[in-house]
């Protein structure tokens, strides 16, 4: 009996609030009539590319195939460190970094390639007391006693370092007598064409050509062979002397 008298009363309650409704509803008898849109209406949307949706497939290229592999191995790596929520945004981290680490590598490659470069010549120079440096060259030639560093050469026998100073002799002869003018800068070609109104080209250049076959073709000379080339540069030595 309870049961049915609560049911009255909540049907009592909330059928006028269903009917209130069902009176507030409309019906729109309207006929409809359709919207046309004309071809040129729609021709300016058609030819902007901003309502272009096609979706346009491209062929990887093989860089971009290296980039997923590359992408993909990176993921799986991250996955395991960081677990998988956090791989993505790691990945993402360290390819935005990737390309500082790329550049501090090849700078580290190259000031290494530099350095031992460096080295090696250093351990070379240090092996080779031959080899006589630019700066040296002009030391030797303003300031240093070339016939004493050329018997010293003598005395060791490196007759190829006695033919570097001896040429070197030579040039500090023509510089004196204003027959040229001496600069670093310049080449053994250079002092012949400032000699091309002398007779004494013909000499310098002769001596020029034993010199740069001697010195800078490393070739190894013994006594004999020194004495012999000797006597092109005291031959020359002689007409620089007398030469007016």
């Amino acid at each position: 009996m309870q049961k049915w008298l609560i049911f009255v009363v909540f049907w009592s309650i909330c059928y006028p609030i269903f009917a209130q409704n069902d009176t507030l509803v409309k019906h729109d008898d309207a006929n409809i009539i359709p919207l046309e849109i004309s071809e040129e209406r729609l021709k300016p949307f058609l030819e902007d590319e901003a309502f272009n949706y096609e979706i346009v497939k491209t062929d990887s290229s093989s860089w971009d195939s290296f980039k997923d592999w590359m992408y993909n191995i990176l993921l799986q790596i991250f996955e395991w460190l960081f677990g998988v929520e956090a791989a993505v945004g790691a990945v993402a981290s360290f390819l935005q970094i990737l390309p500082y680490i790329l550049l501090g590598i090849l700078l580290f490659l190259i000031i290494g390639f530099f350095v031992k470069a460096n080295t090696r010549s250093l351990i070379h120079t240090q092996k080779n007391p031959n080899i006589v440096s630019l700066s040296e060259e002009e030391r030797i030639i303003k300031t240093e006693d070339i016939q004493q560093l050329i018997r010293d050469a003598l005395s060791n026998n490196n007759y190829r370092l006695a033919i570097r100073y001896y040429y070197l002799f030579i040039l500090k002869l023509l510089t004196e007598r204003e027959l040229i003018e001496w600069q670093l800068q310049k080449t053994n070609d250079d002092y012949i064409e400032e000699l091309s109104n002398s007779q004494l080209k013909i000499p310098f250049s002769r001596a020029t050509l034993l010199y740069d076959y001697i010195w800078y073709g490393e070739f190894n000379i013994d006594q004999d062979r020194y004495t012999k080339a000797e006597q092109v540069f005291i031959t020359l030595k002689n007409a620089i002397a007398t030469d007016v």
